[in-house]
Protein backbone atom coordinates (compact mmCIF):
# COMPACT_ATOMS: atom_id res chain seq x y z
CA UNK A 1 0.00 0.00 0.00
CA UNK A 2 1.42 3.58 -0.38
CA UNK A 3 1.31 6.41 1.40
CA UNK A 4 -2.04 7.36 0.36
CA UNK A 5 -3.75 3.79 0.93
CA UNK A 6 -3.91 2.60 -2.56
CA UNK A 7 -2.50 -0.23 -3.77
CA UNK A 8 0.72 0.00 -5.87
CA UNK A 9 -0.86 -0.86 -8.51
CA UNK A 10 -3.48 2.12 -9.10
CA UNK A 11 -2.45 4.81 -10.96
CA UNK A 12 -5.87 7.14 -11.60
CA UNK A 13 -8.89 7.76 -9.07
CA UNK A 14 -12.25 8.15 -9.95
CA UNK A 15 -14.46 10.03 -7.33
CA UNK A 16 -18.56 10.75 -7.14
CA UNK A 17 -19.33 13.83 -6.90
CA UNK A 18 -22.34 13.86 -3.76
CA UNK A 19 -21.59 12.56 -0.76
CA UNK A 20 -17.88 11.94 -2.03
CA UNK A 21 -16.86 15.41 -3.17
CA UNK A 22 -19.69 17.46 -2.08
CA UNK A 23 -21.95 17.50 0.99
CA UNK A 24 -25.18 17.55 -1.03
CA UNK A 25 -26.37 14.03 -1.11
CA UNK A 26 -28.98 15.45 1.81
CA UNK A 27 -29.82 18.23 0.29
CA UNK A 28 -30.83 15.64 -3.23
CA UNK A 29 -32.36 13.38 -0.90
CA UNK A 30 -34.31 16.40 0.47
CA UNK A 31 -35.41 17.06 -3.09
CA UNK A 32 -36.53 13.86 -4.46
CA UNK A 33 -38.98 13.18 -1.17
CA UNK A 34 -40.74 16.50 -1.93
CA UNK A 35 -41.00 15.57 -5.07
CA UNK A 36 -42.24 11.84 -4.45
CA UNK A 37 -44.37 13.02 -1.47
CA UNK A 38 -46.00 15.74 -3.24
CA UNK A 39 -46.70 12.93 -5.88
CA UNK A 40 -47.83 10.09 -4.10
CA UNK A 41 -49.58 12.55 -2.04
CA UNK A 42 -51.83 13.55 -4.94
CA UNK A 43 -52.42 9.96 -6.23
CA UNK A 44 -53.29 8.06 -3.41
CA UNK A 45 -54.23 11.15 -0.63
CA UNK A 46 -53.94 10.68 3.16
CA UNK A 47 -53.42 7.09 2.89
CA UNK A 48 -50.21 7.26 1.09
CA UNK A 49 -46.50 6.05 2.10
CA UNK A 50 -44.27 8.51 2.15
CA UNK A 51 -40.54 8.22 0.61
CA UNK A 52 -38.22 7.69 2.85
CA UNK A 53 -33.92 7.32 3.89
CA UNK A 54 -34.23 3.25 2.68
CA UNK A 55 -36.01 4.38 -0.43
CA UNK A 56 -33.60 7.00 -1.20
CA UNK A 57 -30.33 4.23 -0.60
CA UNK A 58 -32.17 1.69 -2.64
CA UNK A 59 -33.58 2.96 -5.40
CA UNK A 60 -32.60 6.40 -6.71
CA UNK A 61 -29.17 7.56 -4.73
CA UNK A 62 -26.17 7.30 -7.21
CA UNK A 63 -28.09 6.75 -10.59
CA UNK A 64 -29.38 9.51 -13.23
CA UNK A 65 -32.29 11.44 -12.59
CA UNK A 66 -34.97 9.86 -15.01
CA UNK A 67 -33.45 5.98 -13.65
CA UNK A 68 -34.02 6.58 -9.78
CA UNK A 69 -38.09 8.13 -10.91
CA UNK A 70 -38.38 5.01 -13.24
CA UNK A 71 -37.03 2.43 -10.13
CA UNK A 72 -38.56 3.84 -7.24
CA UNK A 73 -41.96 3.79 -9.01
CA UNK A 74 -41.82 0.69 -10.05
CA UNK A 75 -40.91 -0.67 -6.35
CA UNK A 76 -44.23 0.69 -5.74
CA UNK A 77 -45.80 -0.92 -8.83
CA UNK A 78 -46.17 2.65 -10.18
CA UNK A 79 -45.83 2.99 -14.31
CA UNK A 80 -45.58 6.49 -15.76
CA UNK A 81 -44.76 7.17 -19.41
CA UNK A 82 -41.41 8.44 -20.06
CA UNK A 83 -42.39 11.23 -21.49
CA UNK A 84 -39.28 13.83 -23.00
CA UNK A 85 -36.60 15.21 -21.57
CA UNK A 86 -37.80 18.85 -22.06
CA UNK A 87 -40.99 17.65 -20.24
CA UNK A 88 -42.36 20.33 -17.18
CA UNK A 89 -41.78 20.14 -14.17
CA UNK A 90 -45.67 19.24 -13.40
CA UNK A 91 -46.02 17.16 -16.42
CA UNK A 92 -46.86 13.43 -15.16
CA UNK A 93 -44.15 11.54 -16.43
CA UNK A 94 -41.00 10.20 -15.60
CA UNK A 95 -38.96 13.01 -16.96
CA UNK A 96 -41.53 15.41 -15.65
CA UNK A 97 -41.02 14.19 -12.29
CA UNK A 98 -37.03 14.22 -12.86
CA UNK A 99 -37.52 17.41 -13.83
CA UNK A 100 -39.76 18.84 -10.88
CA UNK A 101 -36.52 16.93 -8.63
CA UNK A 102 -34.09 18.65 -10.58
CA UNK A 103 -36.08 22.11 -10.03
CA UNK A 104 -35.98 21.92 -5.96
CA UNK A 105 -33.02 20.94 -6.48
CA UNK A 106 -30.95 23.81 -7.52
CA UNK A 107 -33.16 26.01 -5.24
CA UNK A 108 -32.26 24.03 -2.31
CA UNK A 109 -28.63 24.55 -3.73
CA UNK A 110 -29.50 28.32 -3.87
CA UNK A 111 -30.74 28.84 -0.84
CA UNK A 112 -28.05 26.28 1.12
CA UNK A 113 -25.43 26.80 -0.82
CA UNK A 114 -22.44 23.74 -1.29
CA UNK A 115 -19.91 23.01 0.66
CA UNK A 116 -17.27 20.57 -0.03
CA UNK A 117 -15.25 17.19 2.12
CA UNK A 118 -12.09 18.94 3.26
CA UNK A 119 -10.89 15.52 3.68
CA UNK A 120 -11.53 14.84 0.35
CA UNK A 121 -10.35 18.34 -1.26
CA UNK A 122 -7.27 17.07 0.59
CA UNK A 123 -6.77 13.54 -0.50
CA UNK A 124 -7.44 14.62 -4.26
CA UNK A 125 -4.84 17.17 -3.84
CA UNK A 126 -2.23 14.33 -2.22
CA UNK A 127 -3.45 12.08 -5.48
CA UNK A 128 -2.33 14.88 -8.01
CA UNK A 129 0.95 15.29 -6.48
CA UNK A 130 2.03 11.81 -6.14
CA UNK A 131 1.10 11.63 -10.02
CA UNK A 132 -1.87 9.83 -10.27
CA UNK A 133 -4.54 11.24 -12.52
CA UNK A 134 -8.22 11.95 -11.36
CA UNK A 135 -11.54 12.04 -12.74
CA UNK A 136 -15.05 12.95 -11.41
CA UNK A 137 -17.89 10.43 -12.33
CA UNK A 138 -21.30 11.95 -11.09
CA UNK A 139 -25.02 11.06 -12.67
CA UNK A 140 -25.58 14.67 -11.95
CA UNK A 141 -26.05 17.34 -15.12
CA UNK A 142 -25.35 19.70 -12.52
CA UNK A 143 -21.67 18.62 -11.49
CA UNK A 144 -19.39 21.25 -13.78
CA UNK A 145 -21.72 24.10 -11.91
CA UNK A 146 -21.32 22.73 -8.82
CA UNK A 147 -17.15 21.78 -8.96
CA UNK A 148 -17.00 25.84 -10.14
CA UNK A 149 -18.99 26.45 -7.11
CA UNK A 150 -16.53 25.19 -4.74
CA UNK A 151 -13.20 25.73 -6.34
CA UNK A 152 -12.50 22.08 -7.44
CA UNK A 153 -12.70 21.80 -11.53
CA UNK A 154 -9.16 22.53 -11.21
CA UNK A 155 -8.64 19.14 -9.42
CA UNK A 156 -9.95 16.86 -12.27
CA UNK A 157 -8.40 15.68 -15.61
CA UNK A 158 -11.90 14.15 -17.25
CA UNK A 159 -14.95 14.88 -16.21
CA UNK A 160 -17.88 12.20 -16.84
CA UNK A 161 -21.37 13.61 -15.65
CA UNK A 162 -24.95 13.20 -16.34
CA UNK A 163 -24.46 15.57 -19.76
CA UNK A 164 -21.30 13.65 -21.11
CA UNK A 165 -23.29 10.52 -20.36
CA UNK A 166 -26.01 11.51 -22.37
CA UNK A 167 -23.96 12.54 -25.10
CA UNK A 168 -22.16 9.19 -25.07
CA UNK A 169 -25.31 7.34 -24.68
CA UNK A 170 -24.11 6.00 -21.62
CA UNK A 171 -26.08 4.01 -19.35
CA UNK A 172 -26.01 4.90 -15.69
CA UNK A 173 -25.05 3.34 -12.31
CA UNK A 174 -25.35 0.79 -11.28
CA UNK A 175 -23.47 -0.25 -14.54
CA UNK A 176 -20.12 1.08 -15.05
CA UNK A 177 -20.19 2.50 -18.36
CA UNK A 178 -19.46 6.05 -16.68
CA UNK A 179 -16.21 4.87 -14.72
CA UNK A 180 -15.39 2.83 -17.62
CA UNK A 181 -15.53 5.61 -20.04
CA UNK A 182 -13.77 7.75 -17.55
CA UNK A 183 -10.65 5.51 -17.01
CA UNK A 184 -10.36 5.03 -20.63
CA UNK A 185 -10.22 8.84 -20.66
CA UNK A 186 -7.65 8.77 -18.71
CA UNK A 187 -6.14 6.19 -20.62
CA UNK A 188 -5.68 3.62 -17.97
CA UNK A 189 -7.02 -0.05 -17.80
CA UNK A 190 -9.82 -0.55 -15.37
CA UNK A 191 -8.05 -2.69 -13.02
CA UNK A 192 -5.59 0.58 -12.34
CA UNK A 193 -7.95 2.42 -11.52
CA UNK A 194 -9.71 3.35 -7.91
CA UNK A 195 -13.17 4.18 -7.52
CA UNK A 196 -14.70 6.45 -4.58
CA UNK A 197 -18.40 5.35 -3.85
CA UNK A 198 -20.75 6.52 -0.95
CA UNK A 199 -23.56 4.84 -3.11
CA UNK A 200 -24.94 0.99 -3.24
CA UNK A 201 -25.51 1.72 -7.07
CA UNK A 202 -21.43 3.49 -7.37
CA UNK A 203 -20.81 0.14 -5.42
CA UNK A 204 -22.05 -2.11 -8.25
CA UNK A 205 -20.92 -0.02 -10.88
CA UNK A 206 -16.90 -0.52 -9.87
CA UNK A 207 -17.47 -4.00 -8.72
CA UNK A 208 -19.16 -5.20 -11.68
CA UNK A 209 -16.66 -2.81 -14.10
CA UNK A 210 -13.36 -4.64 -12.25
CA UNK A 211 -12.01 -2.05 -11.12
CA UNK A 212 -8.50 -2.28 -9.29
CA UNK A 213 -9.89 -1.06 -5.78
CA UNK A 214 -12.90 0.35 -4.48
CA UNK A 215 -13.51 2.50 -1.61
CA UNK A 216 -16.84 2.79 -0.09
CA UNK A 217 -17.03 6.47 1.87
CA UNK A 218 -19.66 6.01 4.33
CA UNK A 219 -21.27 9.04 5.14
CA UNK A 220 -24.93 7.98 6.59
CA UNK A 221 -23.99 4.74 8.77
CA UNK A 222 -23.80 1.78 5.63
CA UNK A 223 -20.63 0.30 5.71
CA UNK A 224 -21.68 -3.27 6.04
CA UNK A 225 -24.12 -2.33 2.97
CA UNK A 226 -21.38 -0.99 0.83
CA UNK A 227 -19.28 -3.69 1.83
CA UNK A 228 -21.97 -6.38 0.41
CA UNK A 229 -21.87 -4.44 -3.10
CA UNK A 230 -17.96 -4.66 -3.43
CA UNK A 231 -16.27 -2.08 -1.98
CA UNK A 232 -12.29 -3.20 -1.01
CA UNK A 233 -12.41 -0.81 2.19
CA UNK A 234 -15.25 1.32 3.66
CA UNK A 235 -14.04 4.74 5.13
CA UNK A 236 -15.53 7.52 7.14
CA UNK A 237 -13.55 10.40 5.43
CA UNK A 238 -11.14 9.75 2.38
CA UNK A 239 -8.40 11.47 5.14
CA UNK A 240 -8.75 7.90 7.16
CA UNK A 241 -6.82 5.91 3.62
CA UNK A 242 -3.53 7.51 4.66
CA UNK A 243 -3.63 6.23 8.32
CA UNK A 244 -4.21 2.29 7.30
CA UNK A 245 -1.17 2.67 4.47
Amino acid sequence: MTELGLPDAIHACLFDLDGVITKTAAVHAAAWKQTFDAFLRQRDGDSYRPFDDADYDEYVNGRPRADGVRTFLESRDIHLPEGDPGDPPDRQTVNGLGNRKNQLLLELIRTRGVEAYDGTIRFIEAVRAAGLRTAVVSSSANCRDVLWSIGAEHLFDVRIDGIVAAERHLPGKPRPDTFLAAAHDLGVEPKAAAVFEDALAGMDAGHSGHFGYIVGVDRVGQADALRAHGADVVVRDLAELGERS
